[in-house]
């Protein structure tokens, strides 16, 4: 596989560049793998671990704020039951934000809920590093 990545190679500013758009438009409510962007760069630039891991993480978490944000701006309406796991939760349950499709819903809610947000950045960055640390120790 290596080779064949070797082929379509754009260099290594451009891969890191490609993995922190796929990072933030995976976080939000399109469609995307940023996990195989990050396995690509990495098998392809190795040494780039460091600065992968920062920008994957930083564009994922941007992208899970803006579906914070965004969330945010609609009027507070919820069944009590749903409204109350998230408040219980508190922001630490955005640890989960890098889950595959509840982790989109888990950010909308915390916006939506207003939970504080430099809370919910930190433990959302948090989550989402822990799941780019594991993929990057897999393919390094």
């Amino acid at each position: 596989m290596t080779e064949f990545l070797s082929l379509i190679d754009p260099g290594p500013q451009a891969g890191l560049a490609a993995l922190f758009l796929s990072s933030f438009l995976s976080a939000t409510l399109l469609p995307g793998s940023s996990e195989l962007v990050l396995a690509g760069v990495l098998s392809l630039h190795p040494e780039q671990v460091g600065a992968a891991l920062a920008l994957a993480t930083t564009g994922n978490t941007l992208g899970g704020m803006s579906t914070y944000l965004l969330a945010r701006l609609l009027p507070e309406r919820a069944e009590a039951s749903r409204r109350d796991w998230v408040r219980r939760g508190g922001p630490p349950i955005l640890l989960l934000s890098w889950a595959p499709v509840v982790g989109d819903a888990l950010c909308a809610a915390a916006g939506w809920l207003r939970l504080p947000w430099p809370a919910c950045l930190a433990w959302m960055a948090i989550g989402k590093l822990l799941r780019y640390a594991i993929v990057a120790l897999t393919f390094t």
